[in-house]
């Protein structure tokens, strides 16, 4: 009884090793696959074009002064009509031009202590803007606009905030060309990684879509836009 029990014992012993080193082998094994997937490369691929602009945004902003304010409003009413008129003989439709409230500055009620008597009394500063998108016949306008400072109208230096803007409004209609010339490009620096480390390239791991930035070609082309995007793909290496 007791050497049929000790030959069970060493049968079930030799059948609990050889499940175990199965396992083993087979964990082993998942491991070391596991370990071969992780072996990734993170490249990027960027795309980039110039388009057009196809809104701009114009603002004519002039300055009147005078010591009453009757005069004074109607100085300002003039010179906003000889604007309107200069921009209807250069093509720029009335539904394209708008014209701000004037802000009317007092300058007596600004003294503080002794101080020279201004000039005049009252200055006012009006803004008339284009919104266009006749982008190439606005900046053939704004190249005329001598013609108008021949006519005593004067104009305010071209600050920031009254500086001509130029906008791009069709980035829905490239953006699916631009990733995909982007998210290309990156496959290619990422085949050509696996190529010199012997390796394979497998299936993305992750990927992410950067943001799109439109910027100015250079300062004197602020009507050309350059469009970038740069996508990030992560693939697994394959041996």
């Amino acid at each position: 009884m007791d050497n049929r029990n000790h030959t069970w014992a060493i049968i079930l012993g030799v059948f609990i090793f050889l499940g175990l080193a199965a396992l083993g082998q087979f964990l082993g094994g998942s491991l070391i696959r596991f370990k071969e997937y992780e072996r990734t490369v993170s490249v990027k691929g960027l795309a980039e074009r110039e388009y057009p602009a196809d809104i701009v945004i114009w603002p004519i902003r002039f300055t009147e002064a005078d010591n009453e304010l009757a005069p004074l409003y109607d100085r300002l009413a003039a010179s906003t009509e000889m604007i309107r008129l200069f921009l209807r003989d250069h093509g720029v439709p009335d539904t394209e031009i708008t014209v701000s409230p004037p802000a009317i500055t007092d300058k007596s009620a600004q003294q503080y202590g002794p101080a020279a008597r201004p000039e005049f009394r009252y200055s006012a500063v009006r803004t008339v803007t284009v919104y266009s998108d006749n982008v190439d016949r606005v900046r053939e306008t704004i190249n005329e606009l001598a013609e108008l400072g021949k006519q005593e109208i004067v104009f305010t230096g071209d600050d920031y905030q009254n500086a001509t803007e130029y906008i791009f409004t069709g980035l829905n209609e490239v953006k699916p060309l631009m990733i995909e010339e982007a998210t290309t490009k990156a496959r290619e620096v990422a085949e050509k990684f696996a190529r010199d480390s012997r390796s394979s390239l497998g299936k993305i791991k992750k990927a992410s879509q950067g943001q799109f930035t439109i910027e100015p070609r250079d300062r004197n082309n602020p009507h050309i836009k350059r469009v970038r995007v740069v996508s990030t793909v992560e693939y697994y290496l394959v041996d």
